[in-house]
């Protein structure tokens, strides 16, 4: 390092004199006194795409195997997003808002996730790297925006793991006829309520799924492959159990048509998409796929079909179990909790099917939570590579060709939550996170299609792509701001002409602002293999839908991303800049270790 650097940043000075930021107390006090400088210099650095597949790859060592094809994709995603899920916001979303429209509020979110499906699809053919949205967020919106996504869409990840590992103790019960909870969980007195109850079946799951992914990506694939297929059996069966014994007159007749309205739309529109807004969680689980990219053989091919094909399959899986169950029952006398067991519960000779639909619940859990843990440890693993978390997190091992050191500390780290954690309790911290990723992606790939790469030299076009970046920052704002005063308006306007006219005029003003965008601003990049069709009108919807659904979420989500948020901001500001800065000290760069891969504005907005 030169002297006009060190003179720039005297904390480089204690960078250099050994053991970098944390080499000692004196060099980490020197390095705190230099946080304004590096947040400024650090928080807007965004990687190259280059560099992110190639030298932030390399921290990991070895390889991971490039082995996966669309069909172990497809395995993938319908194995992370048919889970046990489906069998209880079916229920909630038919009784409480859509009524037997609830078949139309699953295709609504079915379309919903698709549109966030292309936008990932773009990012990981274009870079085809294990890092998922972290990756796709570091090279548009810089370090900070992919640490704050990234720190929030791994604690999702382990809280709803860990809640979904301990659900599986309770359907097993049910598949066996045991009242599991009760008798399989071991209570400990003196622990505050919620986290008393010891459940080691939850624990031995998840150790031995994490065995499992960290002795190889492939063989892991195709034990979730044969355990989704079986699950689609029960999931088959179910429906048609249901198209068998129900009538299709409960798709219009309630059970109490005096105190309850009639009708396959029971509460018209707004239940439709209320509905929607509540089933939109059972997808989640298809950007899980799109971290595998680094380890699919034929990424321009393969992950297209695989991510956009299973968002598909698992959509038509869902609007028939939909209809089946509104054929079972009438709306208003559903179980919420628990649909389809108690629609069979009620039926003479029946009873054997709560039975099957559990055995088959217990397999979603099994293959949600095996595509979940495989997700998660690669999200850790690139974070590790960007020098914002430990390296040893990002080795990769020669042997097995997987992250072994991220899976295994996932897997501890939840398999501790879900030993003393309620399920209650687990659940009022997980949702609003995935959302908040997928608005974020969806924005990065209209920003980074009318911006452009980041490593271009040359005056001329640090002006031209200056006029861009405000144009795409002007656009998403401005367009952001359309789709939270009409999701404001929806939930807050009170029914009636005004709150309509309301509703069509910002609908209408959204519209607008993608046309003029089109029509006044134009791309400046193409993508090679595989674009988003329809830009910026398909990544725009995205973005809508999710603030929209993002409006439904309760307080308690609200609350959890906050606390987390602030969490990882403070890690971010102690610990993480100053990794950061001295990785890329060492590399000779500014960017995340090595080449020049910063905003030319840095984080002036």
């Amino acid at each position: 390092m030169d002297k006009a650097a060190l003179v720039a940043d005297p904390g480089g000075a204690a960078s250099a004199a050994g053991g970098g930021s944390f080499g000692s107390l004196r060099a980490y006090g020197l390095a705190l006194a230099q946080t304004p400088r590096r947040l400024a210099r650090r928080a807007c650095a965004a990687t190259a795409a280059g560099e992110e597949m190639n030298r932030v790859r390399a921290r990991s060592g070895a390889r991971m195997a490039r082995a996966l094809r669309w069909w172990d994709l497809v395995g993938l995603g319908l194995g992370g997003m048919v889970g046990a899920g489906v069998f209880v916001t079916t229920g909630r979303a038919t009784r409480l808002y859509a009524g037997p429209g609830v078949v139309v509020s699953y295709a609504i979110a079915g379309l919903c996730a698709l549109l966030s499906a292309f936008c990932y699809t773009e990012f990981a053919v274009d870079m085809p790297v294990a890092g998922g949205a972290f990756s796709y967020l570091r090279v548009t919106f810089g370090e900070f925006a992919a640490f704050l996504t990234g720190a929030n869409l791994i604690m999702e990840y382990v809280f709803s793991n860990a809640a979904v590992a301990r659900s599986f103790t309770a359907y097993l019960g049910t598949a066996v006829g045991v009242d599991a909870p009760s008798k399989w969980r071991i209570p400990v007195p003196g622990l505050p309520e919620g986290f008393n109850q010891v459940d080691l079946v939850a624990v031995g799951v998840i150790l031995l799924i994490s065995v499992c992914i960290c002795y190889s990506t492939k063989e892991s694939s195709w034990v979730n492959l044969v355990l989704t297929i079986v699950h689609v059996g029960f999931i088959l069966f179910v429906i048609g159990m249901g198209f068998k014994h129900g009538d299709k007159r409960n798709l219009t007749r309630p059970a109490d048509p005096v105190h309850n309205p009639g009708g396959f739309f029971p509460h018209g529109a707004a239940g439709v998409f209320d509905g929607a807004a509540a089933v939109y969680l059972s997808y989640i689980g298809y950007d899980a796929v799109s971290t595998m990219a680094e380890e699919v053989e034929r990424p321009a091919t393969d992950i297209p079909a695989g991510v956009s094909g299973s968002v598909v399959v698992v959509t038509a899986l869902y609007c028939l179990m939909a209809a089946s169950m509104s054929m079972l029952l009438p709306y208003d006398a559903i179980d919420p909790e628990a649909p389809f067991s108690g629609a069979f519960m009620g039926m003479k000779g029946k009873a054997w099917v709560s039975n099957v639909i559990g055995a088959g619940a217990s397999l979603g859990i099994l293959t949600s939570l095996m595509v979940a843990m495989l997700g998660q440890a690669r999200y850790l693993c690139v974070i590790g590579r960007s020098g914002v978390m430990p390296a040893w997190l990002a080795r990769v091992n020669p042997r097995t060709a997987t992250p072994v050191n991220a899976s295994a500390f996932l897997g501890v780290f939840t398999a501790a939550l879900a030993l003393f954690t309620d399920l209650d309790v687990l659940l009022n911290l997980v949702s609003i996170g995935t959302l908040f990723v997928f608005y974020m992606v969806a924005n990065a790939v209209v920003y980074r299609r009318y911006v452009g790469d980041t490593d271009i030299s040359g005056a001329e076009h640090h002006h031209q792509q200056q006029q861009q970046r405000n144009r795409a920052r002007a656009f998403l704002g401005g367009f952001s701001l359309l789709a939270v005063s009409f999701t404001a308006a929806w939930q807050l306007a009170p029914a009636g002409a005004a709150r309509s006219g309301l509703l069509a005029a910002l609908a209408a003003a959204a519209v607008g602002a993608v046309a003029a965008f089109q029509a006044l601003v134009p791309q400046a990049r193409a993508p090679e293999l595989w674009g988003v069709p329809g830009m910026p009108w398909v990544p725009a919807a995205s973005v809508f839908l999710n603030v929209f659904l993002l409006g439904s979420l309760d307080k308690p989500s609200y609350v959890r991303f906050g606390v987390f948020s602030a969490a990882a901001v403070l890690v971010y500001v102690l610990y993480s800049v100053h990794a950061s800065h001295d990785a890329a000290e060492e590399g000779g760069g500014s960017g995340g270790g090595g080449a020049k891969v910063q905003d030319d504005d840095g984080c002036k907005v």
